[in-house]
């Protein structure tokens, strides 16, 4: 006798794999590495902290 399959279970796992495989495109399309993220965070941080350097302190 042959396999009992929930076609619910099949479509909906289907849907699922379908949108991890969009997401992942996206992710490489649209995505930063971690080394991206630190470079920017880094640059993000030296130019607050020039910005810092050059305030006048009117006190």
């Amino acid at each position: 006798m042959a396999q009992i399959t929930n076609l619910n279970r099949f479509r909906k796992d289907k849907a699922r794999a379908e949108k991890r495989r969009v997401g992942d495109e996206n992710a490489a399309k649209h995505g930063r590495t971690k080394a991206q993220k630190a470079a920017e965070e880094a640059d993000a941080a030296r130019a607050a902290r020039t910005l810092d350097q050059h305030r006048r302190d009117d006190a």
